[in-house]
């Protein structure tokens, strides 16, 4: 059947398989206010199933960028959709929200259901670290766009938060004081970098594939305990743009922060970049997260009872600075 339609490319049968090999994956992250299963033409989430007064929806899109090409040239498809959901959930947690459901998109130039069912393992794997559901999502199979070999991911995350919790916008004075949540690596952005240095100086993927390929850290869990308790002022998922981008959307335009690096233990794969591309040390901190992922703004008060239960859910957390009068991100 539809053989006309298979020697374009597109193997509609392949598909099938994909999302018989996938459903066991999804079942795994079901949580409370999930209708239906996978496979209808749109996701069903039941909110009145949770116990909001007045719920505030708070959404997020992001893909994993360049990173794919790694794991394209490894072969390794497992852990990249661990990134998908990382770059997704953290971005609306940073609102203060509490994701609800995931959806993806893989787009494909050839389907291969083994792949593609490693990619969606890694995305279920990603949900169940963020509490969330994954409820839907789209594989498009592709040639003439994508080579062979090659895809491209997109996630789509949807959370919820009671309005008056809310973070609240230039809530912060001088004074508060950073937290800093160690990253788990480059997590999922700089990688055309990466890879022109590795391209450049010749490395042996395999000998760094662990390093490249570690999935970004996920932290929903650990800050919602500390929202739960704390009144945090702001919070930062640093990704594309470093410290300077991520942390000025936390501020008003007259203040700033100054950080300081010797709180911060930054991975050695970040030393390793810099040395490979001769890159000044502050124009790092301006693309990479330099070992802290996420960071949240609170009062001198809170800084103890923050850092204790970021310690109780097993966090690498330390304070890295503090708000100030000076516009921008001092390093010292």
């Amino acid at each position: 059947m539809c053989n006309h339609y298979k020697d374009s490319g597109v193997d509609i049968h392949k598909g099938y398989e994909v999302v018989q090999r996938i459903k066991k994956d999804v079942e795994k992250t079901k949580i409370k206010g999930v209708m239906g299963s996978i496979g209808g033409f749109g996701g069903l989430f039941d909110l009145s199933q949770l116990s909001y007064q007045e719920p505030v929806l708070v959404s997020g899109t992001d893909g994993v960028g360049t990173k794919i090409l790694l794991a394209i040239m490894l072969d390794k498809h497992d852990t990249i959709g661990i990134d998908l959901v990382a770059m997704c959930v953290n971005d609306v947690l940073a609102q203060g929200a509490k994701p609800l459901f995931f959806l993806d998109y893989i787009a494909v130039g050839k389907n291969e259901p083994n792949k593609i069912a490693s990619i969606v393992k890694g995305i279920s794997q990603g949900c169940l670290e963020a509490g969330c559901a994954l409820i839907g999502g789209e594989t498009a199979e592709m040639p003439d766009v994508y080579q062979e070999s090659h895809y491209d991911l997109a996630g789509f995350t949807l959370g919820v938060v009671e309005k008056k919790k809310m973070i609240k916008e230039n809530s912060c004075k001088p004074g508060d004081v950073l937290i800093g949540l160690a990253s788990s690596g480059i997590h999922s952005n700089g990688y055309s970098l990466v890879r022109k240095l590795i391209k450049e100086n010749k490395l042996d993927l395999n000998k760094y594939q662990d390093e490249l390929l570690k999935p970004t850290k996920i932290y929903v869990k650990p800050v919602l305990e500390v929202l739960n308790e704390v009144g945090v002022k702001a919070m930062s998922h640093i990704t594309g743009g470093g410290f300077d981008e991520n942390i000025s959307r936390c501020l008003n335009k007259e203040l700033g922060v100054l950080i300081d690096e010797k709180r911060i233990k930054t991975p050695e794969i970040f030393n390793l970049i810099k040395d490979l591309g001769d890159i000044p040390k502050r124009e790092m901190y301006q693309i990479f997260n330099m070992g802290i992922g996420f960071i949240l703004f609170v009062d001198k008060k809170d800084v103890n009872k923050t850092l204790n239960i970021l310690k109780e859910q097993g966090e690498e957390a330390s304070i890295i600075g503090h708000v100030t009068h000076q516009e921008g991100v001092q390093l010292i």
